[in-house]
């Protein structure tokens, strides 16, 4: 049986469409990851991040009134930790001490109600004290601390609190995660 090209991008975009509404209300756009302040070296593993935190919005997103959409632009991204390129092998270490090593992160957003804009800004994301607080994402979440800094910006910028967790970002290989 041989279908059409017009029926394949039919079929496409209705796959699109329905599978978009896990992502309305919220558009995540990455200005320059390559030059961002610390992700990771692979190139597999840096999209992967940057599809985690970018599903992370779009669940917060969820929460937002009906009607509003949320407009992200990320302009720089620091993970908790630092990559310790002296233990890189087959998978990324990332050694956490909780001195200088906490997640930040540089965005520009716009908050639409109904296409007016209501709100928008630029803001500096930062935690820290990320070690030293309850986190409410598991200790296999890869993202767990950019997550609860970003619920915490997201709850303070716009009064909306998550209900429940995100699903878990892993790497391709579980990452070693040492304190020093």
């Amino acid at each position: 049986m041989r279908i059409s090209n017009a029926t394949k991008l039919c079929v496409a975009g209705l796959a699109l469409v329905l599978g978009s509404s896990a992502w309305a209300g919220v558009q995540v756009h990455f200005d320059k990851p390559d030059n961002y302040s610390d992700v990771p070296f692979s190139t597999r593993d840096r999209d992967q991040v940057l599809a985690g935190l970018a599903d992370h919005f779009a669940w917060l997103g969820k929460s937002l009134r009906p009607g509003q959409e949320l407009k992200i632009e990320v302009t720089d991204v620091d993970l908790a930790g630092r990559e310790d390129p002296s233990r890189r092998g087959a998978f990324d270490v990332r050694v956490m001490n909780g001195r200088a090593d906490w997640p930040r992160m540089r965005l520009r957003y716009s908050l639409e109600q109904n296409g007016k804009v209501i709100a928008s800004g630029n803001a500096y994301l930062s935690d820290m004290s990320y070690m030293q607080r309850v986190n409410r994402y598991s200790s296999n979440d890869s993202l767990r601390y950019e997550k609860q800094m970003i619920d915490d910006w997201f709850k303070n910028t716009f009064g909306v609190r998550p209900n429940g967790r995100s699903s878990p970002t892993m790497t391709l290989q579980q990452r070693e995660v040492q304190r020093r």
